[in-house]
This record gives structure tokens, sequence and C-alpha cells, in this order.
């Protein structure tokens, strides 16, 4: 099992390590990151095995949204069949 996390925001140093962390925390394990800097805007697409989680997918969610929060940024925790499913057309 996958789970897509993105997050938008400004800028600011250890963006990627602070979510990184939280993935590990919970051992999510990050497989693929993709991130762009826009100006002051950061912005971040990460694809997590989520087969191990050691907490269910909705507290790593509700952790990766308290982590946005706290960091004045919007972070998302979709699982994979969510966001297929959303994306089908």
């Amino acid at each position: 099992m996958r789970a897509v996390i993105t997050v938008i925001g400004k800028d600011a140093v250890g963006i990627l390590a602070k979510v990184s962390a939280v993935c590990a925390e919970n051992n999510a394990n990050v497989i693929e990151v993709t991130q762009s800097v826009l100006q002051d805007l950061f912005a971040m697409i990460m694809l997590v095995d989520i087969s191990n989680l050691n907490v269910d997918f909705a507290a790593l969610a509700d952790k990766m949204t308290k982590l946005g929060e706290e960091q004045g940024l919007k972070i998302l925790t979709m699982h994979e069949d969510i966001f297929n499913i959303m994306h089908r057309i």
C-alpha cells in the first residue's frame, strides 16, 4: 500500500526533513520525492510505502496535517486508492 503526501507553502529550510522525519517515526518508507521552489513558494509530492505503518493511516494523516499547521504549510496525505479514484477519468 502506498500514500501520496503533498506539501505546499512558503519555502523554508528543513521542510523535506521534517516531513520525512514524521514518515520515519511512523515507519512510512519514502519511495519517491519531487519538489520545486517557485520564487518563494515550495511544492512537494512524496510517494510513501505505508505497508508497515506502526500507526493507522488516519493517525499518520493527522500528524502530517498538524505538522503543516505548525509550519504554516498545507500538507495533504491521501491513500493511493483515493488518489487513483480522484484522478481517473
